[in-house]
């Protein structure tokens, strides 16, 4: 990939497409995202951020948004298609290092910034914005407007990380006949929610108050502590990460290097209960210190000037493009999908679908460096056993933390493939 150039670095303006923000300053930039609403149109990434075989473009009019999509394997029409989603803190070009190759297995391979991300607008980065539009059904409507605007009534396969990884699953138990295979990464997925059964002669149930909750008691430990997942619903989360005290650019690197194989504390294994005490073995950027926000919390780690040379997977050069897009959209958007999950909002859409299972044929990869496997206790042998009923593959890549298809794309490439090929 070619270095960027510096008009890019400097919030890339002239890509932007709106002739109002040419006079914006690096201080009003930070007080307040640019707009994502409806009407903003901003324009494709530059060729140099890309590697040869991917494109930058648009396409309107999907469940209210207009999409930024990578794009791969478009020369050949009627080709089968592959949908990748992207997870938190990353954007559509988090696949770039993987679209080409499936392409070039003969895959029309499309990348969107999900809702809430990049350069797709239609949406509200507002704390205080309606948060319906971030329901997990509404983004799979997103996903599924997307495979019609391309003129597929199916995909091959739906590949989906981390955040991701949920969307992916739900894609697949909503519309198996538009998404007959499913990739879910570095997230398990749990399965579908249950409903009370069986229960007709029942006393109502009791209400009011609860006792302490798995949260309380994190916050009781004798190192007080908090879920990460918690402190994202947060109004102070957002501004704690995009105007990091050691900078957007060195915060997006500390985040991406604390989650990586490269900080060598990473050494997963399976948790024996849903508990504080179990909770607080994962590291801080999972269960994170009271005291501290997730700038503060990763700034403990930073990597060296010799080993952030020494990494090729994420070169200075594509972390600015992550760092160029959060400046100016800031994190809320990604963290809207974290306060939908945290709350009983939209819960009963979902409930519609209580029992089901993913019946197509589905893989799980992540890395050997990975805690997200295991954060959520029993999730990943749930997965397995209960909420896909034709699981194929079980991968977890050496050399890989949580950014698998960045971390080792090569490994990637070759698992997705020899998995598309065995379809049949």
């Amino acid at each position: 990939m070619n270095e960027l150039s510096r008009r890019h670095i400097l919030y890339g303006l002239s890509s932007l497409g709106l002739a109002s923000l040419a006079a914006t300053t690096v201080g009003a930039r930070r007080a307040s995202a640019q707009p994502t609403g409806l009407g903003v149109e901003l324009e494709p990434y530059p060729s140099a951020w890309l590697p040869d075989g991917v494109r930058s473009r648009f396409v309107n009019d999907i469940n209210g948004l207009r999409v930024h999509v990578l794009e791969a394997g478009y020369e050949t029409r009627n080709r089968p298609a592959l949908l990748l989603l992207h997870g938190f803190p990353e954007l559509a070009y988090s696949w770039r290092n993987v679209m080409v190759p499936l392409a070039e297995a003969g895959y029309h391979v499309f990348a969107p910034d999900v809702r809430g991300f990049g350069r797709t607008t239609g949406w509200s980065s507002d704390y205080d914005a309606d948060l319906a539009p971030f329901r997990q059904l509404n983004k799979v409507r997103d996903s599924l407007g997307l495979v019609h605007a391309f003129g597929y009534r199916s995909v091959a396969a739906v590949i989906g990380h981390d955040a991701g990884s949920p969307m992916a699953a739900w894609c697949g138990v909503t519309r198996p006949d538009v998404f007959p295979a499913v990739v879910m990464m570095s997230a398990p997925f749990g399965g579908t929610p249950t409903l009370p059964f069986d229960t007709a002669d029942d006393p109502p149930q009791a209400s009011g108050a609860t006792g302490p909750t798995i949260y309380d008691d994190l916050a009781a430990l004798p190192q007080p502590r908090k879920h990460y997942q918690r402190y994202y619903t947060t109004r102070e989360a957002n501004g704690n990460m995009w105007h990091a005290k050691q900078g957007l650019h060195d915060f997006i690197r500390g985040y991406y290097h604390f989650k990586s194989a490269d900080w060598e504390g990473n050494k997963p294994y399976r948790l024996a209960a849903r508990t504080a005490q179990e909770w607080a073995k994962m590291p801080n950027y999972y269960i994170m210190q009271l005291r501290h926000g997730m700038a503060e919390t990763v700034a403990e780690v930073m990597p060296s000037p010799a080993q952030i040379a020494a990494n090729t997977w994420l070169p200075d050069s594509a972390l600015r493009v992550y760092a160029e897009e959060y400046g100016r959209t800031g994190f809320q958007g990604g963290l809207n999908g974290y306060r939908m999950g945290g709350s009983s909002f939209g819960a009963p859409e979902v409930e519609l679908f209580a029992g089901r299972t993913i019946d197509q044929p589905s893989m799980f990869i992540s890395g050997a460096s990975d805690w997200g496997t295991y954060q959520n206790p029993g999730s990943f042998e749930q997965m397995q056993n209960e909420a896909c009923t034709d699981m194929r593959e079980v991968h977890l890549v050496d050399g890989a933390g949580h950014w698998v298809q960045q971390e080792q794309a090569e490994k990637t490439i070759q698992l997705l493939l020899g998995f598309l090929g065995r379809l049949g």
